[in-house]
């Protein structure tokens, strides 16, 4: 029976980059937010809940725009969430399906807390970087307006509150060397 792993942090702390870690160390490895993104591309669904909203390119519902409308409302990320988080959970479940003959699998899942999925896994890992360093992640990746990005970083849950849910903790204030020694640490210390 396959181990199942999530690995989840709030946004920019470097979960992606653990997921890129893992991958390269052989490892299952399944992102949530491709997963996402893929079900919004196809979802007649969420095309009709934000119709009547200026969140369309090329007949397209645009992700930026659509981040930008609901994360300043919170009703419409609620409506988001409950279209697209049952698809996320039915993919999670698949991918563990198909990697049943597996030791272990590895899920990124940046919201497993605020969507209630901590029980699809055997061992949680978050990846905790600092406020700061997460701002400015987000300012120079993504492109925000400090507002926008302050705004997401509000919209999950602490990560103190994260860390007492947490059977592992990756502190990720230091470069990409850094993290590779953590997480080699780490799959030691769990003994993958």
């Amino acid at each position: 029976m396959v181990e199942r792993i999530a690995v989840t942090g709030n946004i920019a702390s470097g979960k992606s980059a653990v997921g890129e870690i893992l991958a390269a160390k052989g490892y299952r490895v399944l992102d949530t937010d491709l997963l996402s993104h893929e079900i919004l591309e196809r979802s007649a669904e969420a095309a009709r809940a934000f119709k009547q909203y200026d969140v369309f390119e090329n007949g397209k519902i645009s992700r930026d725009k659509l981040g930008k409308l609901v994360f300043a409302d919170p009703e419409l990320k609620k409506k988001l969430e409950d279209i697209i988080h049952p698809q996320v959970k039915a993919g999670i479940e698949s991918f563990f399906n198909k990697n049943a003959g597996e030791k272990n699998a590895f899920v990124e899942i940046p919201l497993l807390f605020e969507a209630g999925m901590e029980n699809l896994f055997d061992k949680i890992i978050l990846v905790y970087a600092d406020d700061k360093i997460r701002l400015e992640r987000l300012l120079q990746r993504n492109n925000y307006t400090a507002e926008h990005a302050g705004s997401r970083m509000n919209s999950q849950l602490s990560q103190d509150e994260k860390v007492k849910m947490s059977g592992f903790v990756i502190k990720n204030n230091g470069d990409l060397a850094d993290l590779e020694n953590q997480v080699s640490k780490l799959l030691e210390q769990i003994r993958l």
